[in-house]
């Protein structure tokens, strides 16, 4: 075919208008570099190709330059960001790979398939790297509980989730999930799977070798999740409802067997690349692997396994269909690689060649009907540097008068949404699948054994959003060192976090300030705690009708155990036990009460600066109790968060099933301020000595604030509240909501 013949059919399609340049997302300007790209008008394929690849979902064009700031190396750091997820050496020849994504939009959608193709997708980014997935996490935000939507909501994600990791075989071993009014018309869905590899088996997604197969392994290509990129990349209005056909439909047991085929290959010497298809599909993975490896992919899109009649270049480039892969192999492999998909019973099908031209190409019937250049295609994607505002401080709060006696108001803490248990949540996961799972979920972080080993790591999901939403910085300081608190308090050592930073319109100034400020303070905890950023994703626009979600920058962590007999649990494990508080220095004022549940629950307010961060002290308290957990001295720890020092020993209590007798000042601050960089330890009286002696030796803060025992709580010496009342309010009010109209 000439040059001009190839222009020719290029052209064969309706004329590109202002308004579907409008539709596919894509501004004036954007569509101005595009055509200069082009050196001519692009054809409908061409500008659904440039659309998703250029939407914020795909090509972060308004956060990356803030994303270059942060830490993401560290000796024990395989690979960081910018492969499908981060790998970091865990020892004795293994990796642990994982990483954390966002699927916000399809699950308010169509909150069972929404949530369900989160894992998958998230599965698939780690299995792709050559690891078996071992672990789910999944940290989730709803509207407020008497929002009209919110019971379905939660409903549907809850059994997507488990509906797709249970019968994929993977463990839910934790996460977080809270309720705030911000997220009614735009809930978080935010999915993080972590795997085991060898760490010299890593797989990566540079395509090479010029005339080398290129490969589509798994589901066919049907018309679900079509514009599914560009859709998470704009806010909702009222009508999001009809944005339903862009939600993906997911299959488990697909999944599950996409999982084997792929490991199985992998043992062999076939694969030179290797890209899952999840944003913008066929597409994003083509282009990606073809711009890793500075080579063009010519592809026959009549070869792409399709389960659908008449699908156009348009619909099967922009596909989010699930359980799908791209490989490129090693020349002469091909059969042996299809023997293995076919034994699996998924589709394998040779869909086009690496070239050595630069060039994105797609034909049908022989005739191209996409030509671009890869390089500008990914190069040339705007990148902005938004206007931001930073946020405002708050007001210091003025003394608080407590509304109720405390243990009154630990009773209402319990009970309230964001405390209340999540058993009707996590007994619907399978989370002993693989038996690995060394530790139920509930406790400051899941414990997963490391197959075959006494050693295990330690995960978790954790940010406080009304922290970032009053002061960014502190809060998304925070949300880093509170990960690394939690994987801290069971004795594991923190190695690296992944995130999945979800915002409002980065066009607005404030919203963009929030972005920024929380990423400054991300950044300034992952140095001072040596808490590397291996892998992540962006959600931005999350909002309905210009109303914003809370900022919420989730932060996932992994840490390691060299001897899980030793880990610490939060249960209380006997009576007559000294607690022992481990930082803080506060004298029982109500100074530290900004943004705490306390004020918000109780007092309906949702006010004050959050607690201040000092990464130094953190740094320090946590090093100390770590060393005090390997060295067999403590076996009870819990970290201080959401409802202070008494919610902390109320979870311990209830844990273990053991009462306390708590001893401290009067003050509301004291006993329900949050915070941070604190411990909560329980050791036996002599053990306990030693504990203050040498945390003062070492300069940290530690005080005894009371001792185990009986089936209740006191507070210095007041009418006690049982644990059956405690836990009455505390393990009633999901199940109650969820049963509700």
């Amino acid at each position: 075919m000439s040059s001009r013949e190839e222009q020719a059919v290029l052209r064969n399609e309706p004329n590109v208008t202002a308004e579907t340049v409008a539709e596919h997302g894509l501004s004036e300007a954007e569509y101005r570099i595009i055509l200069n790209l082009l050196g001519r008008e692009p054809n409908l394929t061409e500008l659904g190709i440039f659309s998703v690849m250029w939407s914020e979902h795909c090509s972060y064009k308004s956060s990356k330059i803030w994303l270059k700031t942060l830490p993401t190396e560290a000796a024990w750091v395989i690979c960081g960001p910018g492969e499908n997820a981060g790998v970091v050496d865990i020892g004795e020849g293994l990796a642990a790979i994982f990483k954390m994504e966002s699927h916000n939009h399809p699950s308010f959608i169509e909150p069972y398939q929404g949530a369900a193709t989160g894992v998958g997708g998230i599965l698939r980014d780690v299995f792709t790297m050559g690891a078996r997935p071992i672990a789910n996490l999944n940290a989730l935000r709803f509207g407020a509980p008497e929002d009209a939507k919110t019971r379905h909501l939660v409903a549907g994600v809850v059994a997507g989730i488990g509906g797709y990791g249970n019968c994929v075989g993977v463990p839910t071993v934790g996460g977080e999930v809270n309720f705030h009014a911000a997220y009614n018309g735009n809930i978080l869905v935010n999915a993080m799977t972590v795997g085991l590899a060898e760490a010299d088996k890593i797989f990566y997604s540079a395509a090479a070798g010029i005339g080398n197969p290129v490969v589509y392994v798994g589901s066919k290509t049907g018309r679900d999740g079509i514009h599914g990129a560009t859709m998470a990349s704009a806010e909702f209005d009222d009508d999001s409802e009809e944005k339903r056909p862009t939600v993906q439909v997911g299959d488990p047991f697909t999944e599950k067997l996409l999982i084997e085929a792929c490991l199985e290959l992998m043992a062999t010497d076939a694969i030179v690349a290797i890209q899952d298809m999840g944003a913008a599909g066929l597409t994003c993975s083509s282009v990606e692997m073809a711009d890793k490896g500075g080579v063009g992919i010519d592809l026959d899109i009549d070869a792409v396994p399709q389960r659908e009649d008449g699908m156009t270049p348009y619909e099967v480039m922009l596909s989010e269909s699930q359980e799908r892969m791209l490989m490129v192999l090693r020349p002469g492999s091909e059969g042996t690689a299809r023997a293995i998909f076919e034994k699996w019973q998924l589709d394998f099908a040779i869909v086009g060649r690496i070239t050595e031209t630069g060039r994105f190409t797609g034909r049908l019937d022989g005739e191209v009907v996409f030509d671009i250049p890869v390089r500008p295609l990914v190069e040339e994607s705007p990148e902005y540097d938004r206007p931001w505002t930073a946020v405002e401080a708050p007001a210091e709060l003025a003394p608080i008068t407590a509304p109720m006696p405390h243990l009154e108001a630990l009773q209402t803490l319990l009970g309230c949404p964001d405390l209340a248990s999540r058993r009707w949540i996590w007994e619907q996961y399978d989370h002993m699948v693989m038996a690995d799972t060394a530790r139920r979920p509930g406790g400051d972080a899941a414990l997963v054994r490391i197959h075959g080993s006494g050693r295990g790591l330690a995960i978790a999901t954790d940010c406080t959003p009304r922290y970032c939403r009053a002061e960014p910085r502190r809060g998304g300081a925070q949300a880093v060192a509170e990960v690394w608190r939690n994987l801290t308090a069971t004795g594991a050592r923190p190695l690296a976090i992944t995130d999945c930073l979800n915002f409002g319109n980065p066009e607005r100034p404030e919203i963009m300030g929030q972005f920024v400020g929380c990423i400054q303070g991300m950044g300034e905890a992952c140095a001072a705690l040596d808490f590397p950023v291996v892998s992540g994703n962006v959600s931005l626009y999350n909002e309905t009708n210009g109303q914003a979600i809370l900022p919420t920058p989730a932060i996932g962590g992994i840490g390691l155990l060299d001897d899980l007999r030793r880990a610490a649990d939060l249960a209380l494990a006997a009576a007559d036990e000294v607690l022992i508080l481990i930082g803080g220095d506060d004298d029982g004022a109500g100074g530290h009460l900004g943004q705490s549940l306390y004020l918000r629950e109780l007092l309906g307010r949702e006010d004050g600066p959050p607690p201040a961060v000092d990464l130094a002290a953190e740094r320090q308290n946590g090093d100390f109790v770590r060393g005090l957990i390997a060295d067999g001295t403590v076996r009870t720890c819990h970290d201080l968060a959401d409802g202070g020092l008494l919610v902390a020993a109320a979870e311990m209590a209830l844990a273990g099933g053991i009462g306390a007798a708590l001893d401290g000042p009067e003050g509301a601050g004291w006993w329900f301020g949050e915070d941070q960089g604190r411990y909560l330890l329980a050791a036996p009286p002599a053990v306990g000595e030693d504990i203050l002696a040498r945390a003062k030796a070492e300069g940290i803060a530690a005080s005894a604030i009371g001792r185990t025992g009986g089936d209740a709580l006191t507070l210095n010496g007041g009418a006690p509240i049982s644990l059956a009342t405690l836990r009455q309010a505390h393990e009633g009010w999901l199940p109650a909501y969820m049963s509700g109209p």
